[in-house]
């Protein structure tokens, strides 16, 4: 097993699939009345968050508190780092105090890479910038089989802001290692040049989300990074909407089979119509559910043990 879990690429196909196994045996904790596992007990795992976060810092939480270890959450906001501490005197504070594990969320592209070469414990990145978010593909990944019971061989078109999506980065490498076909959906401006190089070789490109839908299995819904955008990338918001949004008549265009999902949060109206958020072939919330199953596996593993 990696000691670190710093982008979807650190995976191959029968690491991933451990991870998503041992997910499954996760999920099958919260129908427990106790949904705790002594596993980590003794361990510590510290959450240093750099950007704001709801979903993913909650979520790793929990995941450690169901195995048993002991959790600090630390934010940027409020400490040291306020006065000016680099992340690398931030990581030698933590490794003097015997981290385990340290999941990070960063604003810089990498820092989960530097991070790694400062502490011994294991690193897991929880977003560094516009780079990756691997625990997000997990979930993602996990997500798409227990709904369609595969992977393999599903087509996937991830639409969006390309450009600045982790997610979709990390989407892209895991479910290509996987065996997946993947589709990049988006306005020219919003899909990096050389996707098909930067992310993963024979993925596909098209700028028409109309074309996709009825050969798709999964959409998956990108939202639109208006905070780290500097320029105007499309005309308008309603324009966006009108060419890239995922709306009741586009749902009526995909397989009976096939499922929207969203990392969130969500731009309700622009990315996603509230019908298609809210409706049965939405994954949404199940996302979140995941989540903390996905989460919990990579810490045991990591930490735990390899069975």
């Amino acid at each position: 097993m990696i000691k670190h879990l710093k982008s979807a690429a650190d995976l191959d196909a029968a690491t991933a699939t451990l991870i998503l196994d041992t997910a499954g045996e996760m999920a099958a904790l919260a129908g427990r009345e106790v949904k705790k596992l002594p596993t980590l007990r003794g361990r510590t795992v510290v959450n240093l968050f750099y950007e704001d976060s709801t979903r993913t810092r909650i979520s790793f939480e929990a995941a450690a508190k169901r195995l048993s270890a002991d959790v600090i959450n630390f934010s940027a906001k409020g400490s040291s780092v306020s006065k000016g501490e680099s992340l690398k005197d931030t990581a030698l504070t933590l490794q003097a105090m015997g981290a385990d594990a340290v999941v990070i969320r960063h604003p810089a592209s990498g820092a989960p890479h530097r991070l790694a070469s400062w502490v011994d414990g294991s690193v897991i990145n929880a977003g560094d910038g516009t780079h990756e978010h691997p625990t997000q593909a997990l979930l993602d990944a996990y997500t798409m089989r227990s709904r369609l019971g595969k992977i393999e061989g599903l087509k996937v078109a991830i639409v969006g802001d390309v450009l600045h999506s982790r997610v979709a980065r990390s989407n892209v490498l895991l479910l290509t290692t996987l065996g997946a076909h993947v589709t990049v959906v988006g306005p020219p401006t919003l899909i990096p040049l050389d996707v098909a190089a930067a992310l993963a070789p024979g993925i596909k490109v098209t700028y028409d989300l109309d074309s996709v839908l009825a050969d798709s299995d999964v959409v998956m819904m990108l939202r639109v990074q208006t905070e780290r955008m500097q320029d105007s990338y499309f005309p308008s918001a309603r324009e966006y909407s009108r060419r890239y949004g995922l709306d009741a008549p586009r749902m009526r265009k995909l397989p009976e089979h096939a499922i929207v999902m969203h990392p969130g949060p969500m731009n309700r109206g622009m990315e996603i119509a509230p019908e298609v958020a809210d409706s049965s072939r939405s994954t949404i919330v199940e996302q979140v559910a995941n989540g903390v199953s996905a989460r919990m596996a990579v810490l045991y593993l990591l930490l735990g043990g390899k069975a």
